[in-house]
């Protein structure tokens, strides 16, 4: 069995566990999201493993940053990670509905089961799951919650610094 480290980041969208192992980050959550994930027994809480993660994560919410270059560790099944590493794909700024997502990774009557394994994307925002939305243009689904998703999406398409105002308006918006 390998180590894995967590920390906790407080990043403009709330606090999120950033959790790896010796290949790379692994997980990404949302202290607000619809599944929430908790240390478990045998993590060791260390900041040093996410410096890099952590930086480069404030580069991004600051409008500095457009593509993520961390080593990660994604776990999932193979047509998990087809999806995954076609999510890597999309360009910053850019929307892709799951149906095109579905053809891009040679699948074209695959979207249901796309649209799971992006549901199930471990490290969002760095495999930016946030950039698939439907294929009427609606922003449906995201485990970090639709604010936090819509809040991404404004980020990179104005291509400035997240606020936290802005965040508290998302999180109004949609009710929290």
């Amino acid at each position: 069995m390998s180590d894995i480290w967590y920390t906790r980041y407080e990043s403009p969208l709330g606090s999120t566990l950033l959790v790896a192992d010796e290949r790379g980050l692994r997980l990404i959550s949302f202290a607000e999201g619809r599944r929430p994930e908790r240390p478990e027994s045998n993590w060791r809480k260390d900041p040093m493993p996410f410096q890099e993660a952590i930086r480069q994560l404030r580069a991004y919410f600051a409008g500095e940053l457009k593509d993520f270059d961390l080593r990660l560790s994604l776990i999932g099944t193979d047509f998990q990670l087809r999806v995954w590493h076609t999510l890597q794909t999309i360009p910053y700024g850019e929307t892709i509905s799951y149906g095109q997502l579905a053809q891009r990774i040679g699948s074209p009557k695959a979207a249901r089961a796309v649209g799971l394994a992006n549901g199930s994307n471990p490290i969002p925002i760095v495999v930016p799951c946030h950039r698939v939305i439907g294929s009427n243009g609606g922003l449906v689904g995201y485990g970090g919650g639709l604010s936090n998703k819509k809040a991404l999406l404004a980020l990179e398409s104005r291509q400035g610094r997240l606020h936290a105002s802005e965040i508290e308006a998302h999180h109004e918006w949609m009710g929290r």
